[in-house]
């Protein structure tokens, strides 16, 4: 009873502070809403289109990560040490994305080092996330029953990969700056088709 009031505390907390970064994210949305008189909302949204880029690709990036932290803890009905550090690391990434995505609303996404920045901080959170998959697959006896044994890495692999590469191509070819994020999408399916050949061959 102890061990699972723990487990529900570290999920609590870990959808709380995506949901509380999540929020900031359009904070200075509303504080630019704020200053702006005599101008239609079309007009608002068209002057201020970055900080509209950056909120709408931070909040998918989130989304996102949200989506297989929650895929992933359905999978585990306990904890160990080092899988909690390394979610306090997923989450202090997920917490200072909205610093990076601040950045990138006032310089633009082609400025090569906020963009860096921007990508660099999402690759932490994919490298994290990936290092709680080991650490899952390892401790069959922290998998829920109905999952044990099945825990495959390699989707998460794949997705940490594709992250560094996005990184690479923000730092070589500025001019493309955050669009370079948009490789994801197609990514997304890759992990899912490895996800499905691994259940097959194993990890």
């Amino acid at each position: 009873m102890t061990a699972q009031r723990g487990f529900d505390r570290l999920v609590n907390l870990s959808d709380a502070v995506v949901a509380i970064a999540a929020t900031l994210l359009v904070l200075p949305l509303v504080d630019t809403a704020s200053e702006v008189t005599g101008t239609d909302a079309l007009g608002i949204l068209a002057g201020n289109w970055d900080e509209l880029f950056a909120f709408l690709l931070s909040f998918a990036v989130i989304c996102r990560f949200w989506l297989i932290h929650h895929s992933m803890f359905t999978r585990v009905t306990g904890f160990t040490t080092p899988l909690i550090w390394v979610n306090f690391l997923w989450l202090a990434s997920i917490a200072f994305l909205p610093f990076p995505t601040e950045l990138v609303s006032f310089s633009g996404h082609d400025n090569p080092g906020t963009s860096a920045l921007y990508v660099a901080t999402m690759l932490v959170t994919s490298i994290a996330s990936t290092v709680q998959l080991v650490i899952i697959a390892r401790h069959p006896e922290i998998q829920a029953e109905d999952v044990r044994g099945t825990v495959r890495i390699r989707p998460a692999v794949v997705a940490t990969a594709t992250m560094a590469v996005v990184l690479l191509i923000v730092l070589l070819l500025p001019a493309v700056g955050l669009y370079a994020v948009l490789l994801l999408i197609p990514a997304g399916a890759i992990e899912a088709r490895v996800g499905r050949r691994g259940s097959r061959a194993g990890p």
